[in-house]
């Protein structure tokens, strides 16, 4: 058994930012464990700019903006671990992997940072009907396979789910001179970015049939054709809006599921809302030593966001590295108001707050001109005016340290009429 100081696992941007905050703040015994080959997880696939206008303010590709935090953590002494797979993370911050060349592997950590991401929903997931033919993949193996490996996944294709890597890729296979015939979404709003619908599906007047799903799938060997259809309120389908799609492959973007089967065996306490740890206002889960960042912790729609939130942590793994200390358990509950479906974080040690919190979270439905509230003991501490809200885009609400010391051991975010 080894010992170091911060073991992070997962060397995509999460943990990649993590890493080089703690460095900067003063730890140097660091090791990065990366199941894949190289460095910058789901950003190398992702050939489209746009990333990086917040965090750098350039408009990066994926790969160059891994390519910069690849980079930075070079200027580290981290310990970079590639094909080694986190087998289990205890309670008491050991971490064991195995890999090719040092075989199975325990560390003793001081603090664990998780980074592992996540994964897509499957067909699987969401039993769609029909036959058990070929040509039906998520849409991020798709990216895969066209812009990594340059294999043509097919040449006439449905989508099915509006979510951003689903827009993008019908974009992307337009592109690659394929037929995209529809996009499906069942529920009544795109889950994707709007600059995403609009220059993804708009620009190339590929359709977004929104309140319609997949409810046949027919083809013997290969894809031949799916039947969509409208649904109801109740997300049913309706007979007789039944529409038929000649194609040869469908493609899903139907969700994310965040990695934390590590986190479960470990102990920490998830939220069932978000799929992830449930943190405190540093990113530090239930388990004291133990911090979460990036897609595993909550989905998110902006790699910049990714990279802030991971930087607080590899912050405060950093803090609690040095000081030696764990904090107190007198917390401030976050509650879901009227339209919010989460917070991150769920809870906030205000006397850990230095001059104020962030808080993001998500919307249920698509809203205009509304308020955002901020409550507790059923007083307004902070209120903020958005004319757009939608649930494929995160919000986000400051709290000062001013305003925590009113609150009491709840806070409520809501949203409100203007």
């Amino acid at each position: 058994m080894s010992k170091h100081d911060l073991v992070i696992v997962g060397g995509g941007p999460a943990g990649l930012s993590a890493a080089y905050e703690a460095y900067k703040e003063g730890i140097r015994d660091i090791v990065i464990i990366e199941r894949d080959s190289f460095l910058g997880g789901i950003l190398n696939q992702c050939i489209h700019n746009g990333f990086g206008l917040h965090r750098f303010k350039e408009e990066l590709t994926g790969p160059e903006y891994a390519s910069r935090y690849i980079d930075m953590v070079k200027t580290t002494s981290a310990i970079i671990k590639s094909d080694s797979m986190v087998l289990h993370v205890t309670d008491n911050k050991e971490v064991h992997y195995v890999n090719k060349d040092e075989g199975y592997q325990i560390i003793e950590a001081k603090a664990v940072i998780l980074a592992m991401g996540c994964r897509e929903r499957t067909r699987g997931a969401i039993s769609i009907p029909g036959t058990r033919a070929s040509g039906v993949f998520t849409a991020g193996a798709c990216q895969k396979y066209v812009n990594m490996d340059g294999y043509l996944v097919g040449k006439r294709i449905v989508i099915l789910g509006s979510g951003d890597i689903g827009l993008i890729m019908a974009r992307r296979m337009t592109l690659e001179g394929c037929k995209v015939l529809a996009v499906v979404e069942l529920m009544p709003y795109s889950n994707g970015l709007n600059r995403n619908v609009v220059q993804c599906l708009n620009d190339f007047n590929i359709p977004l049939y929104l309140s319609h799903t997949v409810t046949d799938l027919i083809g013997k060997n290969r894809v031949e054709k799916v039947i969509v259809s409208k649904v109801d309120e109740n997300r049913k389908p309706i007979k007789g809006t039944e529409m038929e799609f000649e194609c040869d492959t469908l493609l899903l973007s139907v969700g994310l599921i965040p990695e934390n089967e590590l986190s479960k065996e470990a102990g920490v306490e998830l939220d069932r809302r978000t799929n992830g740890p449930v943190v405190y206002e540093n990113m530090e889960t239930s388990i004291p030593g133990i911090f979460a960042c990036g897609n595993v912790l909550h989905v998110h729609d902006l790699v910049d966001n990714v990279s802030l939130e991971a930087s607080k942590a590899g912050k405060s793994a950093a803090k609690y590295i040095l000081s030696k200390k764990e904090l107190s358990n007198d917390y401030i509950n976050l509650v879901n108001g009227n339209e919010v479906s989460y917070t991150c974080p769920q809870k906030i040690r205000k006397d850990n707050v230095d001059d104020v919190i962030e808080v993001f979270f998500r919307v249920r439905s698509v809203m205009k001109n509304k308020r955002i509230l901020v409550k507790s003991n059923g007083e307004v501490i902070s209120k903020v005016m958005r004319l757009h809200l939608a649930p494929g885009e995160m919000e986000s609400v400051k709290i000062t340290k001013e305003q925590l010391s009113t609150c009491s051991d709840t806070i409520e975010i809501s949203v409100e009429e203007d």
